[in-house]
């Protein structure tokens, strides 16, 4: 599959939000988080491509750019990445170490406590 890097993530963060887009429309959206020029968003769409992460639609002009993987694909592979490397694949050390280190909402902890009531055989 793919690893994704910052500069990927970025881009693709905004093709996951709409439809397809025009250079421009990707260049300015990219602005305030990147600065990149016009030539630098170009590279990096065309590299996107030949790792089939972007499509291009090059029967239109201006060409057309789209998201080629989903987000939830993405994150699926990001997610398994970190447990396996970083937890060898113990999904409750990842777990214990996410609401030990982080914060939960009571919302989120009734979610939480379903989801493993649920999980029950």
């Amino acid at each position: 599959m793919y690893n994704l890097t910052e500069a990927e993530w970025s881009v693709l963060d905004v093709l996951w939000s709409g439809g397809r887009f025009s250079l421009g429309e990707v260049v300015e959206a990219l602005r305030p988080v990147t600065a990149w020029s016009r030539n630098t968003v170009h590279t990096y769409l065309t590299r996107m491509e030949a790792k089939e992460l972007v499509s291009i639609d090059r029967t239109t002009e201006p060409h057309g750019y789209a998201a080629a993987v989903s987000r939830e694909d993405c994150a699926r592979k990001e997610r398994n990445t970190l447990l396996n490397r970083v937890y060898g694949g113990a999904v409750g050390d990842l777990i214990t170490a996410f609401l030990k280190e982080s914060s939960i909402t009571p919302q989120e902890r009734k979610r939480l406590r379903k989801l493993l009531d649920d999980m029950e055989v």
